[in-house]
């Protein structure tokens, strides 16, 4: 059976993953250092320890990993609800497993769990030069709201978002 027939399943981790998260979120940060604020360097050497990672599963509630033919595909988090807004974060797609699904998996997980926890806008920053995230959110209803406060460096951010109502 080919991959792109294989089901994606999303897994949703817990701080005793932080090991899982860790081994996929470096993988990200080196494979596609573009699409995201925070840098490798960030979270190497002095920055790569136990309890700072463990320390994101207490500051965002959900964090989750695709699997595609039984290999890591993707991952995502996303912030607990304030002011019915929950935010996506830190989403990413391996390149083998692109255009088989799997963005659409993550972004499917995340809406679901942000409607059950009682938010009714789902949110993002996106660099505006990465056209393939921007596409794929827009095909899932994501509207453009304006530059985003959290771009921190030279690389220009928009925020979108999309009603879970």
């Amino acid at each position: 059976m080919s991959a792109a027939r294989e089901e994606i399943r999303v897994r949703r981790l817990q701080e005793e993953d932080w090991r899982e998260w860790r081994a996929l979120r470096l993988t990200a940060l080196a494979e596609a250092p573009y699409a995201f604020s925070s840098s490798l360097e960030d979270w190497v050497g002095p920055g790569d320890r136990e309890e700072r990672w463990r320390s994101r599963f207490k500051s965002i509630p959900f964090n989750a990993i695709a699997i595609l033919a039984a290999t890591q595909a993707g991952m995502v988090g996303a912030t607990a609800p304030s002011n019915g807004e929950s935010e996506l974060l830190s989403m990413w797609v391996a390149p083998a497993a692109r255009g088989m699904g799997v963005g659409n998996a993550l972004i499917t997980a995340v809406a679901d769990w942000a409607r059950n926890h009682g938010a009714a806008t789902l949110a993002l920053s996106v660099r505006a030069a990465n056209a393939h995230a921007i596409a794929l959110y827009r095909r899932h209803g994501f509207l453009d709201a304006g530059p985003s406060p959290s771009g921190i460096d030279a690389l220009p951010e928009i925020r979108m978002s999309k009603s879970l109502i």
